[in-house]
């Protein structure tokens, strides 16, 4: 009997963060392909950073060790903690004799004697069992045990009854299915912590609902709220300007409008109906405005239609009409746009398109996956902060409903229009740039910067593809990949988007995956912590008008366009939200800088690596770039791009 015995020496590493212990008991139990051990209990405090030995007895036979199971159970009258666990090291003495003792001084990667079940994650007694496995990321067709397949279809049972899909706005891309944040847990939560906003100087405004009485009065709220942005700063001396208004429209807060030569054309907002704030009826225009690059090489508008249909009452406003007409025009222009870069260039674009992401993610893609792992870390977070945003910013009392001209009547409307004219194209950098015509044109930092992030991402993950899929059959043959792609087109847009509706070759996925992290992470540092340079000095960018557009020239004295603008109230509003979505995280993560173990690991780690030096020389050469320019363009520095979608 006692010669069938095999025994192990099981080691088990808590992570060493300060709130990663717990005080729960750990049952492990050691399963092979022929037959697993009874749970034991490990006794030894779960402490963070701790290593904690314990030996197990096999009586018969387990065949070749797959996986390492895991429970915690709360312990009567102590706190409830969930525990981070780092891996699990696993050795087989058998083949050792009766050698007992510790590790080799070689250390666990050079020990062939070692497996190591990497865990990486938050246990809680409520998850029951949780498996671990040993060995590389693989794709379904490599897995050799059948107890590993099973494992593996298991995995994606469990996820798709935790995460279902909702329709948040019908016929725009669906969300997670939560009741509250809780149902997230520990592996899908964050923490974002935010610097010290200072908001001392707008606080004391929100409860004044009358109208600014001057610009003057804004001059002096913008002396205090403003002084020290620089870029704000900027643009205050400069908004009526015409150079300025296209250079906004190249590398502002929403570089993303479509056009054709030169046309910005807000036709997505026609007949939206228009929020009432303070009990007012704001108003909402869908601009046509024509530019063209003059011989300063700069892009400059030359026409301004304030509505859709041309007709008497829809003039057509020139740089030649008198100064408060055009200015007026220039304004109603920036109004629509931020209409659209809030809700179509920034949520839909970036936080809608990464939620979609990232629960087909969760729901068809096991962790064992290697798009799994590569995709994790930059939409991950994007559940957490859409479901707070749909409880705050975008419900009853929210910035949109008590501040923006397209409030809660709008939203929907909007949303579900532009989820319908949204193209696969794009969404990828370089089909998008070059079918605007922005790829060439002169001093379009956001094009230039955009290029050069997006084709450092997609070579490294050109290479991670290639780590995994040897021929474009491969990718064919993928079930779980072609059931990820189903997913994301079943509950995103509309048939029509262009997304493939398949995967047959390493290019296409390649591709798909690079707009994925693009948009998550490069995207959304461009369009969100732009916004309140921008938005500062606010005639450059009101949320609402809270008169009627023109429908004759020559109606508008100077004194009359602070009539047109938000109240002081709304204005201070939007303000605070903004600065406190325009503030990165002491804690965030640079593109492509993993907490994650896998991408340790020594193929993964060669790839980050590279990536990595990619990224800073672009780094350097934006900052050297911008040391140069009056008005910098930081937005696309890598250094500052954020990993997700995480304010």
């Amino acid at each position: 009997m006692m010669a069938s015995c095999q025994e192990f020496e099981v080691t088990v590493h808590t992570s060493p963060g300060p709130t990663c212990g717990t005080f729960s008991c750990l049952w492990l139990s050691l399963i092979g392909s022929e037959g697993e051990t009874p749970p034991i209990s490990i006794n030894d405090h779960l402490l963070p950073g701790s290593m904690c030995p314990a030996r197990v007895q096999a009586n018969s036979p387990l065949g070749r060790l797959v996986l390492v199971r895991l429970r915690l159970e709360a312990r009567t009258g102590f706190p409830n903690l969930d525990w981070h666990c780092s891996r699990v090291e696993v050795r087989r003495l058998a083949d050792r004799g009766t050698k007992e003792g510790g590790r080799s001084a070689a250390g666990p990667e050079r020990d062939p004697d070692v497996q190591v079940f990497l865990c990486d994650q938050w246990l809680r007694p409520a998850d029951g069992d949780v498996e671990l496995r040993s060995g590389k990321l693989c794709l379904l067709k490599d897995e050799t045990e059948e107890k590993l397949k099973q494992q593996r279809l298991g995995l994606l049972q469990h996820q798709q009854k935790l995460f279902g899909w909702r329709e948040f706005v019908h016929g725009a891309p669906q969300c997670v299915d939560l009741k509250s944040l809780s149902e997230l847990g520990p592996n899908l939560s964050y923490t974002h912590k935010s610097p010290a906003i200072n908001l001392h100087y707008l606080k004391g405004f929100v409860s004044r609902v009358q109208a600014w009485t001057s610009f003057t009065e804004l001059e002096t709220v913008f002396a205090h709220s403003g002084h020290q942005n620089i870029t704000a700063r900027f643009i205050k001396a400069h908004w009526t300007e015409d150079w300025y208004f296209g250079y906004q429209c190249l590398n502002g807060c929403n570089p993303l409008l479509r056009g054709n030569i030169y046309l910005l054309d807000y036709e997505v907002l026609d007949s939206v109906p228009a929020n009432v704030i303070n009990e007012k009826q704001t108003y909402l225009s869908a601009p046509l405005c024509l530019l063209h690059l003059n011989q300063q090489r700069q892009l400059v508008p030359i026409a301004i239609q304030l509505q859709q249909t041309p007709g008497p009452h829809n003039p057509v406003f020139l740089p030649s009409d008198p100064g408060c007409d055009w200015l007026l025009a220039k304004i109603w222009v920036h109004s629509a746009d931020f209409q659209c870069h809030q809700l179509v260039s920034h949520y839909m674009r970036t936080h809608m398109l990464g939620e979609l992401c990232c629960v087909a993610t969760l729901r068809q893609l096991p962790g064992p996956h290697p798009l799994h792992q590569l995709l994790m870390p930059h939409i991950r977070t994007s559940l957490q902060i859409n479901f707070q945003a749909r409880a705050t910013l975008l419900a009853a009392d929210g910035v949109f409903d008590k501040a923006a001209g397209s409030g809660l009547e709008a939203l929907p409307v909007l949303l579900s229009r532009a989820s319908k004219r949204i193209h696969y194209q794009s969404l990828c950098v370089p089909e998008d740039l070059m079918d605007r015509g922005v790829d060439k044109l002169p001093h379009s930092y956001y094009a230039q910067d955009a290029l050069r992030v997006w084709d450092a991402l997609h070579r490294f993950v050109v290479s991670w593809v290639d780590l995994y899929y040897s021929a474009d059959v491969e990718v064919q043959q993928d079930s779980e990949l072609q059931h990820w792609i189903t997913d994301i087109n079943t509950h995103g847009f509309s048939q029509h988007s262009g997304f493939p509706p398949s995967f047959n070759t390493k290019a296409e996925v390649s591709k798909f995956v690079t707009m994925i992290i693009f948009s998550c992470s490069a995207l959304h540092a461009a369009v969100n912590f732009s916004q309140l340079d921008f938005a500062l000095w606010m005639p450059n960018c009101p949320a609402s008008m809270l008169r009627p557009p023109p429908q004759v020239k020559g109606s508008v004295k100077e004194d009359d366009i602070i009539s047109f603008l938000p109240d002081v109230n709304t204005t201070c509003r939007v303000l605070m939200a903004l600065t406190m979505l325009s503030q990165p995280s002491v804690n965030f993560l640079p593109l492509c800088h993993y907490k994650e173990a896998i991408f340790r690991d020594g193929a993964h780690r060669r790839l980050v690596e590279v990536v990595q030096a990619e990224l800073k020389a672009i780094s350097d050469d934006i900052t050297e770039r911008n040391s140069q320019l009056e008005l910098p363009y930081p937005y696309l520095c890598p250094g500052h791009i954020e990993n997700s979608v995480a304010i």
